[in-house]
């Protein structure tokens, strides 16, 4: 088996043991599995629709039907790995969608959904690989998360909120497995031009005439729209993240967090100096705009 690129402090892949990989239909999922399956791990690539999973299959990923939100989809998941190979050796929770809009039109079923993929999905898969994880000895859980975990704007709460439970939970659960040599790392990244995008514009509450906030909705969409757009601003390739999510994974001694990106990096130092009443202004000013 071969090294792993990046530093010569990096695992080989047979130290390392089988990759599952949540969420990866399109988008940095898709692009994290061809990463590790590049690098010849035993790549176990999933998404709730296995038509899905095609051009992965093509290059020798093992192809799994998983919704992160079912208890036996998850169960059967991390099973599947472990009749073969014993652990999971890095888990990568990457499933998640953005649920936008103003939070008194969002529905509170809509906010268990968006809680229920994006963080209760990942901490119960964490949960059932753990076990054997602990008896290996070994094991990385890397959680695919956002600079949005750091920094929260209007129009983006329901989201928000997730990531930043997610980073909460990391840091607990971190000290709680390093024991047992297991590694807890988060990755992330700032804006992404992926198919994300389209399904965060499909989750804003219809635009109701009627509604209050009829003209932010508008405004919302146009902002997130030209903020996602490929070659914007601070704006990455889902191969860019990729390739830290890799190198989260397989690297012998991993920070404990990997910023992606200009805005992921600087825009949390630039939110904590300046004033929640400024920030305020600033962003109803550039959705205000935007909605012209």
């Amino acid at each position: 088996m071969r090294q792993c690129r990046f530093t010569r402090l990096t695992l080989k892949v047979s130290d390392i043991g089988p990759v599952l990989i949540t969420g990866c239909s399109s988008g940095v999922g898709h692009a994290v599995a061809r990463a590790f399956r590049a690098a010849d791990f035993e790549t176990f690539a999933t998404a709730r629709d296995l038509g899905a999973l095609e051009e992965l299959r093509a290059i020798d990923c093992q192809t799994l039907a998983l919704d992160v939100t079912d208890e036996g989809s998850r169960r059967a998941a991390v099973e599947a790995v472990e009749r073969q190979f014993g652990a999971v050796g890095i888990l990568v929770n990457n499933a998640g969608y953005g649920q936008y809009g103003p939070i008194e039109e969002i529905s509170l079923d809509d906010m268990r959904r968006q809680f229920e993929t994006n963080v209760f999905g990942g901490v119960r898969l964490s949960q059932l690989v753990l076990p054997a994880m602990r008896r290996a000895g070994k094991g990385r859980i890397v959680n695919v998360s956002s600079v949005a975990g750091r920094v929260s704007v209007m129009g983006g709460g329901a989201y928000h909120a997730t990531k930043f439970a997610l980073e909460a939970i990391a840091d607990a659960l971190r000290p709680e497995v390093k024991p047992f040599g297991i590694e807890v790392v988060s990755v992330l990244p700032g804006p992404i031009a992926t198919h994300f995008e389209a399904t965060l514009l499909k989750t804003i509450p219809d635009a109701d005439a009627h509604s209050p906030y009829a003209p932010f909705k508008k405004g919302l969409a146009r902002r997130m729209h030209a903020f996602l757009a490929p070659g914007g601003f601070g704006v990455m390739t889902a191969d860019h993240v990729a390739r830290v999510v890799f190198k989260a994974g397989t690297t012998s001694r991993p920070r404990t967090r990997y910023s992606v990106g200009f805005i992921a990096k600087f825009g949390p130092f630039g939110r904590a100096l300046a004033p929640d009443r400024l920030v305020d202004a600033m962003t109803r000013s550039v959705i205000s705009n935007s909605a012209g």
